[in-house]
């Protein structure tokens, strides 16, 4: 599970920045994830709740994670169609050709986080 990984450099990203600014305690974070980012949301869920139970010192007892979606939509090169796509490389519902561009859908970023 990446998923792990991934909220531990998110974190470990988080915590840097806001200890230069000051801040000692960890109370919310929001994400945006991709519906084709490869990134499973429940699983940063759960990871979320176990870098919590881990590391008290920094992130509240009472933290929250927050997950924003972002839609796929791909954008066939050939047709020009704009259309969801369930996959990184989806077939164009009109020419039938896996030639779709993804415009969003793959983002994997933090929003914001919030403490004191």
């Amino acid at each position: 599970m990446h998923e792990m990984s991934l909220m531990g450099d998110v974190l470990n990203i988080i915590q840097d920045d806001a200890e230069s600014k000051g801040m000692k305690k960890l109370q919310k974070v929001e994400l945006i994830v991709g519906e084709v980012s490869n990134v499973l949301p429940d699983a940063l869920v759960m990871a979320f709740e176990i870098f919590k139970e881990q590391n008290p010192h920094f992130i509240d007892s009472s933290a929250t994670l927050e997950i924003h979606n972002e839609a796929a939509r791909a954008e066939c090169v050939l047709c020009g169609h704009v259309y969801q796509p369930d996959h990184r490389i989806a077939q164009c519902p009109i020419c039938l050709l896996p030639s779709g561009k993804i415009t969003s859908g793959e983002t994997f970023q933090v929003l914001s986080y919030e403490g004191r």
